[in-house]
């Protein structure tokens, strides 16, 4: 039986190459996401595809997804799906905030739990959950929700890794934080971003690695990697002030 993977927001950018690499690495690849003619595309040049059409924002759609996929023995869970949105707080309209936390936020927490229940009882298997190098910062002003969102993914993975590592258990879980990358989510986002992307090949590849050699958090850039750790060891005041720097010269 060909070993199975499930990738969430599988239809553009860092979640479509995850799909590929997987494919590469011998993986039979479950597609979802909410737009089937991009899957449906994908999954014509893949070995081994399967497309799930699901919207992630909605709690239903979660666990109709784990319950669709159970037949399949998945072994990989990917949880990519998310987007952000630039802008003041006060002024971005609050149901686009709202079914932020959900793709980001709770749908991220449900397929988790409901996979790592799944995993525990075989005492196998591997959680990726895309995060940001946002997830590692203080706050973000102007993308204050985003941030926010991504900060409770690396939190949360932290923690169960640790679970996990205390338990003796032979399943991993790992948080993919990035800088920019580039990919759809700058159109979704309203923004252009002032530093350099990197690729989202490269980024799915690094993500990739990671997550089969157990690192709890993945940052693909090696600069990033040792400005995010320099960070953490800086006044919280003076991060928040330049972050809300960077992200006001971000072009909208």
């Amino acid at each position: 039986m060909a070993r199975t993977a499930l990738v969430t927001g599988a239809s553009s950018g860092i979640g479509r190459e995850i799909a590929r690499e997987l494919d590469i690495r011998g993986f039979r690849v479950i597609l979802t996401a909410r737009r089937e003619d991009r899957l449906l595309e994908l999954a014509a040049e893949l070995h081994d595809s399967r497309v799930i059409v699901c919207d992630l924002s909605c709690k239903d759609e979660c666990m109709r997804l784990h319950e669709e996929v159970s037949g399949e023995r998945v072994t990989v869970l990917v949880n990519n799906a998310g987007f952000g949105k630039l802008g003041d707080f006060d002024k971005i309209p609050l149901e686009d905030e709202l079914r932020m936390i959900d793709t980001n936020v709770t749908a991220v927490h449900i397929l988790t739990k409901l996979f790592l229940q799944d995993f525990k009882a075989e005492d196998r298997g591997y959680i990726l959950n895309v995060a940001s190098s946002a997830g590692l910062m203080p706050g973000g002003p102007l993308m204050a929700t985003y941030y926010a969102t991504k900060a409770y993914v690396t939190s949360l993975t932290g923690a169960i890794y640790e679970e996990l590592k205390m338990a003796g258990s032979r399943v991993k879980i790992s948080a993919l934080c990035p800088g920019p990358v580039d990919t759809e989510f700058n159109s979704v986002a309203n923004a252009q971003f002032g530093v350099k992307s990197i690729s989202a090949e490269y980024c799915a590849k690094r993500a990739v690695e990671g997550m089969f050699a157990g690192k709890m958090i993945i940052v693909p850039e090696k600069t990033l990697a040792v400005a995010t750790k320099a960070a953490q060891l800086s006044p919280r005041r003076l991060i928040l002030a330049a972050t809300g720097q960077l992200q006001s010269g971000k072009k909208v």
